[in-house]
């Protein structure tokens, strides 16, 4: 090649990128912009709402957005799955931890087996396993409530019914994923920590726990995003009881909003605000998590 030649660039990169970038602006991007383009605007009726004219959609820009965060439903609804989501958060993480560390042992039998059986739940589609806890439930049919004596569709025990769903179907996925970061570990590692006379429990909390934080953190970002979306489980188990409203968590009044009541606009404006409150729980939690790491303020 002279130096005066000019340089061809590669096309292959951007052959390779083109089924990504037109996925990602047909099925992401373009139905996020619709939807602040409906956001932005609301149905106007003129008169009797009657005749040719008469409804017409207007140009109102965050009108909408301010309805919506000043909805006393909408921050209920917040504070229901707040509670939910702490409970759903420590339980279902702390028995992931706790089963990855356990089939990672090296006394640990039938690991195979265990890891199948604790992960299988995760297979199970939520309305499956939603309608299947709502039956086992339901005071004519519950083995539990003959054991316990407890309405688990009860306004004071319904939140601790969805959350054990949850917690049922996720902790198999959060385990395999912090099981399989261990396995990835040097086994050196253990086996110095053992010369120098640590027992199983001091390697599990001294050297796997901090090796594994990365992956805690990444799960408990999902966990938090997947909380934050809850909306299988409330929805499946609701005919089951009148202690679920229509608006128990964000998505359900979005979807009430949206498919109920046939206002578009608004359950557009609240899904845009439930975005964003789960990018400032995410983020934040990320910022937390890495300013205690480094020692940042």
């Amino acid at each position: 090649m002279t130096p005066t030649s000019k340089r061809r660039t590669p096309l292959a990169p951007y052959v390779i990128l083109t089924p990504a970038i037109v996925l990602f602006v047909l099925f992401l991007a373009l139905p996020i912009g619709y939807t602040v383009y409906l956001a932005m605007r609301r149905t106007q009726v003129s008169g009797l709402g009657l005749g040719a004219g008469a409804r017409r959609e207007v140009f109102v820009g965050f009108d909408n957005f301010a309805a919506a965060l000043a909805d006393g439903e909408l921050w209920a609804g917040w504070l229901r799955v707040l509670g939910y989501g702490a409970l759903v958060l420590v339980v279902m993480l702390g028995l992931a931890l706790l089963f990855a560390l356990l089939l990672d042992s090296a006394r640990v039998r039938l690991s195979r087996f265990s890891r199948i059986s604790i992960f299988l739940p995760y297979a199970v589609p939520g309305v499956a396993a939603s309608l299947m806890w709502g039956f086992l439930y339901l005071p004519s049919l519950s083995p539990i409530r003959a054991i316990l004596d407890v309405d688990l569709l009860g306004a004071s025990t319904i939140t601790y019914s969805m959350a054990n769903v949850a917690v049922w179907g996720g902790t198999g996925f959060n385990m395999l994923v912090l099981y399989t970061t261990l396995r990835a570990i040097p086994r050196d590692y253990y086996e110095a920590a053992r010369l120098d006379g640590a027992s199983e429990l001091q390697i599990a909390l001294r050297v796997k726990i901090p090796i594994l934080a990365p992956a805690i953190i990444l799960t408990t970002v999902f966990s938090i995003i997947a909380t934050i979306q809850v909306f299988t489980e409330p929805t499946t188990l609701r005919p089951f009881t009148n202690t679920i409203s229509s608006t128990w968590s964000p998505l359900m009044k979005v979807y009430r909003d949206a498919f109920v009541t046939g206002d578009l606009y608004s359950a557009a404006a609240t899904s845009i605000v439930i975005a964003a409150i789960s990018l400032v729980l995410s983020f934040g939690f990320l910022r937390v998590v890495r300013d205690r790491a480094f020692g940042e303020g």
